[in-house]
């Protein structure tokens, strides 16, 4: 089976200033320099960041859909698809759930709202009802047939990951069905693979120009200091997440036999990246290319990383709850432990409803407080403020969580090459084969 083109390599030889990591740190300081001292001009350049994040939504849908494909129609046993995303939702389940959890104990511990006091009337909800708007869709029920695209081409012309990843499941297992008479099928599409990642690598090119675009903006617009009055929820939002990751997700890694600090460093470039633009949509397609590279089955990546990017929310997951109770905290709203379960299995449904919606966190997060009306959802407008502050953890938090999905869901499946995975986490990745990885005895240096 081809391999996945490089897509955008860095290859280590590379004088440090060519980098993608260094260059977008340098953006990301020059947006923040601008966007404080300048900021009529740092929130002007607001458009620099949505171009970029259009630019890469441009190439998602048919990365998705060429590696899910030739993965799939390359695997010699159409069961092991079932498996390998049975295994992945199963993750996803728990440890969503889990991030929920957390969220929930983190807001009732800390009571970041408590003492504000807070009357829902006087609050402005002109820009909070823009976004309890866009909840009417996320219904279990009009969330299934959102996943039904219209046509077999209409996902790759609209921004809905799931009906690209619909369409490319079914469209991978036809093809692995008919066998032979599919052969010039499949290798036109393991062909077209390398101009879709050269276009990749071509993109990514731009990607200090967004970052710098996106970074000015947030802190032209809402300033430094805007984080003062919020600053107790913004930074125990920030705290939980990062224990979430080094410490929930740190024991998952240590117990499957690799470092999760490692694996952060090794994805530096694409996590700077996602913390300019606010979005982990836009390190997708390296992702898929970097964990590959790493070790894994790049048939378990094709359904993994697309899947959690909708399923495996856990930084959107924390948010939801600690910002619902922080709501109800300031606005003296007293919760039992029944309407705190409530809000928790109504956030369950609703943060996969939000997949491939702009703005999810913020959006699942009204649609949330719709159905549970204990808590105003005139609340709201109190972090609409810093809502953009907190994205950018969400995001960080997300990215991270589905490359540790992909490395455990490929370990269940004996389809990680350990010896490229600790090549790769130690700073020396192997070029990617082109061939299948399977597990091997050498032990993981975590």
């Amino acid at each position: 089976m081809q391999a996945l083109p490089t897509a955008n390599a860095q290859p280590e030889h590379l004088p440090f200033y060519r980098q993608l990591y260094f260059q977008v740190v340098c953006a990301i300081i020059l947006g923040v320099i601008l966007g404080h001292f300048e900021p009529q001009y740092g929130a002007a350049l607001k458009p620099l960041g949505d171009a970029f994040i259009k630019l890469v939504k441009m190439v998602i849908a048919p990365v998705i859909f060429l590696t899910i494909v030739t993965g799939i129609a390359g695997m010699t046993h159409l069961r092991a698809v079932g498996r390998v995303f049975v295994k992945a939702m199963a993750y996803f389940l728990t440890f969503s759930t889990l991030a929920l959890i957390v969220g929930l104990i983190v807001a009732n511990v800390m009571q970041p709202g408590a003492g504000m006091h807070i009357n829902p009337a006087d609050l402005d909800q002109k820009e909070v009802n823009s976004y309890v708007a866009k909840t009417h869709d996320l219904t279990i029920v009009g969330f299934a047939m959102d996943i039904i695209p219209k046509t077999l081409m209409s996902p790759f012309v609209g921004d809905n990951i799931l009906q690209v990843l619909f369409v490319a499941v079914l469209f991978g297992v036809s093809l692995a069905m008919v066998g032979e008479r599919g052969k010039p099928v499949l290798n036109f599409l393991e062909s077209l693979t390398a101009p879709v990642f050269q276009l990749v690598n071509i993109v990514m090119k731009a990607a200090p120009i967004g970052a710098f675009g996106a970074i000015a903006f947030t802190i032209g617009k809402f300033g430094l200091g805007s984080l003062l009055n919020l600053a107790e929820l913004v930074a125990t939002f920030y705290i939980t997440s990062l224990l979430f990751v080094l410490v929930v997700l740190g024991l998952v890694a240590r117990v499957c036999g690799f470092s999760v600090v490692k694996l952060i460093r090794y994805l530096k470039a694409e996590l700077l990246l996602v913390l300019g633009t606010s979005s982990s949509e836009s390190a997708l397609p390296s992702l898929m290319h970097k964990m590959e590279k790493a070790g894994c089955s790049k048939s378990v990546v094709g359904l993994v990383v697309p899947t959690g990017y909708s399923f495996n929310l856990d930084g959107t997951n924390i948010y939801m709850t600690l910002a619902a109770l922080f709501i109800a905290q300031a606005t003296d709203t007293h919760l039992t432990l029944g309407h705190q379960i409530a809000l928790l299995l109504v956030a369950m449904l609703s943060s996969k409803g939000a997949a491939g919606v702009t703005g999810a966190g913020f959006i699942t997060l009204a649609a949330t407080l719709a159905v549970v009306p204990e808590v105003p959802v005139a609340g709201m407008a109190l972090i609409l403020g810093v809502d953009r502050f907190m994205s950018e953890c969400r995001s960080l938090t997300n990215f991270v969580g589905n490359a540790v999905a992909t490395v455990v869901v490929s370990r269940w499946e004996n389809a990680l090459d350990y010896n490229k995975l600790n090549a790769a986490l130690e700073g020396n990745p192997a070029p990617v084969e082109t061939v299948e990885t399977t597990e091997t005895a050498a032990p993981v240096r975590a």
